[in-house]
């Protein structure tokens, strides 16, 4: 069985126990990483007009067919806007600030939380395997509880909410078991 944040191939891995038969790590794919990354970038130049393509993965070390993809699904998704031309780019559609993190995973990857590529909700066990599904549904719900909090604009004021800072500055949050 493997939880993952849903994705294609790449990514961060949030350690999962590792040699568990069955098993997978825990993941941010690398599309939701580099979403994330060229968001927070055009949040940070938001008074400079459109970014191009090409400023963003240069500066945030994204391939840049990789990113034109994820920009046109941000773009499709209510993100981010863009305008043609010699003047053009791309810039928010909306205040970094009514932004979160699940905002921006869910436009590139879909849902946030996955067990075997499906939705927790959608899943049923029978016998021993059923004290499972409400473990999920409380992972899922965690998971949440913290990327439908943060916004991008916490993230560019490199203020992120105290619950959050908390989680990160326990120590047994840096290791990896």
């Amino acid at each position: 069985m493997c939880l993952r944040f849903p994705g294609r191939e790449g990514g961060t891995i949030l350690h999962a126990r590792r040699g568990t038969p069955h098993n997978g790590p825990m993941r941010i794919s690398a599309r939701a990483d580099y979403a994330v990354r060229a968001v927070l970038e055009l949040a940070v130049r938001q008074g400079d007009g459109p970014v191009k393509a090409e400023a963003i993965a240069a500066t945030q070390d994204i391939p840049h067919k990789f990113l034109e993809g994820i920009l046109g699904d941000l773009r499709r998704g209510g993100v981010v806007d863009s305008r043609r031309g010699g003047n053009g780019g791309y810039r928010l559609a909306r205040d970094a600030a009514k932004i979160t993190v699940a905002d921006v995973i869910r436009t590139v990857d879909g849902p946030i939380v996955s067990v075997r590529g499906e939705r927790p909700t959608e899943l049923s066990y029978t016998g021993s395997a059923q004290p499972l599904l409400p473990l999920w549904i409380a992972l899922r719900a965690n998971v949440r509880r913290i990327l439908e909090v943060v916004t991008i604009a916490d993230i560019a004021a490199d203020a992120l909410p105290g619950p959050v800072q908390a989680l990160a500055a326990e120590p047994a949050a840096w290791e990896n078991p």
